[in-house]
């Protein structure tokens, strides 16, 4: 027989699963499409801030980042697909609920129960975006005291945090989730039925009487209406309803968008635009909550051959590459296009200021400028962020294994 080498020692040590081994863990009964749902979100959000935005230097100093939609005729209708906030929140529905049935499932009651499923959800969200802060905040405080004149990032660069409110709201909804959880089961539709009603009121207040109260108001409920949505396509009520109805939540949506950018007080742009004194996204106003009615029928709608196309391993791993650095990619995006900005300027260009020839012509390095520096941010930061292992026994102080880590991360960036 042929002599065996001897295994190398063997150290117990937590380590990332790679992008493969996560696919390999997909259960059978996992809805893939809900994870590519999710990635699609994140995708656009980032796509969205870093190819659609006129970035340009206030005369204070300061990063704005308006969008072309007020001089691109009929571009306000791109916004009612691309606005997908509304997706990400009605897939939170459908995955906290699944999240809270798998507590239940361990035969865990009350307020145990409540503390186990906000620590399980909440886990991968906090620890991608405490230590994006953490960073920030060190590194602004060093150029504070080592740069002459610096005034710090939120006189300059308040851009780089403004995604975090979206996360802020998710993270309310979330821990709301198992008293929603509790009305949905015992309520069923006359909950987001009464949410609807009460967005609606509010809004009639806030304009009526110029009420700013009034706005923050409908801000929660429309994001909580929207994520009820989502119990009803996790417990099958929404699928087993068939077509016609998923065709009828795109009709009502429709039409209710319509109907309240025509005749109503709201823009039809479903973003902020320059010149506009009322923005639908904040405060939130239930011109959302008709979007999202638009997007889950649409969802819906086509649900099968996009799950049909998530069997194929390679669609599926990477989805799996995507979600796993979600976070990561969402917290930190804006720091790359913050990067990017800086490089692009030391190298003597100058940023356009109106959405013109040049200002298309540059779109395509406005995704792969920053991209290349998201990459490297993904490669720093994605061991924070993805799924491990638990405890592995693997080779010490061999080089396949010092390159282990790095390769899922690499993998999923």
């Amino acid at each position: 027989m042929p002599p065996t080498t001897a295994p190398a020692p063997l150290a117990a040590e937590a380590e990332p699963l790679s992008i493969g081994g996560l696919v390999d863990r997909t259960p059978a009964s996992r809805d893939r499409y809900v994870d590519l749902l999710r990635a699609l979100s994140i995708a656009v959000v980032v796509l969205w801030h870093w190819v659609f935005s006129i970035t340009q230097w206030r005369s204070d100093g300061s990063l704005a980042m308006p969008n072309p939609i007020d001089t691109i005729p009929g571009a306000w209708a791109l916004t009612w697909l691309l606005q997908i906030m509304p997706v990400f929140f009605f897939v939170g529905g459908y995955a906290n609920l699944a999240g809270w049935e798998s507590i239940e499932g361990r035969t865990t009651h009350g307020w145990a129960a409540s503390k186990a499923f906000a620590t399980a959800r909440l886990r991968r969200l906090v620890k991608p975006v405490a230590v994006f802060v953490g960073c920030w905040a060190v590194g602004d405080t060093l150029a504070r005291l080592t740069l002459d004149g610096y005034q710090g990032v939120l006189q300059w660069g308040v851009v780089v945090f403004v995604p975090l409110w979206f996360l802020g709201v998710y993270v309310g909804v979330v821990l709301l989730a198992p008293f929603t959880i509790g009305l949905h089961r015992r309520y069923g539709s006359y909950v987001p039925a009464l949410l609807l009603t009460a967005i609606v009121v509010c809004d009639m207040v806030r304009f009526r009487y110029d009420l700013d109260a009034a706005g923050l108001l409908t801000s929660a409920l429309v994001w909580v209406f929207v994520h009820q949505l989502g119990y009803f396509w996790r417990d099958g009520t929404l699928v087993r309803a068939g077509r016609r109805a998923h065709l009828a939540l795109v009709g009502a949506g429709l039409l209710a968008l319509v109907g309240l950018t025509t005749v109503g007080p709201y823009p039809r742009s479903m973003v902020s635009v320059r010149g506009e004194a009322v923005s639908n996204m904040f405060p939130t106003t239930a011109c959302i909550a008709a979007l999202a009615v638009l997007q889950l029928g649409v969802v819906l709608l086509a649900a099968p051959a996009a799950r049909r196309w998530l069997e194929d391993r390679r669609v599926w791993s990477a989805v799996v590459g995507a979600n796993a650095v979600a976070m990561t990619v969402f917290c930190w995006h804006m720091t790359a296009l913050v990067a990017a900005i800086a490089l692009y300027e030391r190298l003597g260009f100058d940023l356009g200021r109106a959405a013109d020839a040049a200002w298309w012509a540059q779109r395509p390095l406005w995704l792969l400028l920053p991209g290349v520096l998201l990459a490297g941010l993904v490669a720093v930061f994605a061991r924070i962020e993805l799924p491990g292992r638990g405890t592995v026994a693997r080779p010490k102080a061999t080089r396949g294994a010092a390159c282990a880590p790095a390769r899922p991360m690499s993998t999923a960036g």
